[in-house]
């Protein structure tokens, strides 16, 4: 270090190098999950509040009754309640919302970004309807269509409808920006950690 003729510079030096030790080390960014209003998830690194949200805080501990914890919030349990958020991710024109609602497990980057394209198209479009498709009904054609036999006096009755089937999509109908021209999304149906998922 070279000498220093000048005492009140060496003083002004050496003050300097006690404020900036003094200091705390600069904060490297946080990631905080916020909850905003409507229900709905944001990852920011800036304050909660400043978004008008919530902060959501991890638990301590990561054991009930030394079971280990498994997040469960956040997605659909139902199928009612992913119509219902696609229905109003895309009446809100907000495509986060509705990505939310995607089914990312296992996507490449390449893949996500153009989902994310057309998942935003998606929800700049006008919504029409939203119906559920259930996968076409076996026909058995009988080549002997018999009437009802009596059994015992009394008259057969006819077999039992099965079951619906459960859906394996979704249809969106919409508008294109003309408000005119029709336009239709078809998402898959994904069931995944108990939830209700959309896939492209």
């Amino acid at each position: 270090m070279p000498y220093l003729r000048h005492p009140a510079l060496a003083g002004a030096l050496l003050s300097a190098v006690a404020i900036a030790a003094a200091l705390p080390p600069p904060a490297a960014a946080q990631i905080r999950r916020c909850t905003t209003p409507d229900g709905g998830a944001v990852y920011t690194d800036r304050s909660c509040e400043s978004l008008g949200a919530v902060e959501n805080r991890p638990r301590t501990g990561g054991t009930v009754g030394g079971a280990a914890l498994r997040y469960r919030g956040g997605c659909s349990r139902r199928l009612q309640d992913l119509v219902f958020e696609v229905t109003a991710a895309i009446d809100a024109g907000d495509t986060n919302r509705l990505a939310r609602s995607y089914h990312w497990v296992g996507m490449s980057h390449r893949n996500g970004y153009a989902v994310i394209e057309r998942l935003d198209a998606i929800a700049r479009r006008p919504l029409l309807n939203i119906s559920a498709l259930r996968p076409a009904e076996a026909v058995v054609a009988s080549a002997d269509p018999a009437p009802l036999a009596a059994i015992d006096g009394r008259a057969a009755l006819p077999a039992t409808p099965p079951a619906p089937r459960r859906p394996v999509a979704l249809r969106v109908d919409q508008a294109l920006a003309d408000g005119i021209t029709p336009s239709s999304t078809t998402f898959g149906l994904r069931r995944h950690m108990d939830c209700w998922w959309i896939t492209l």
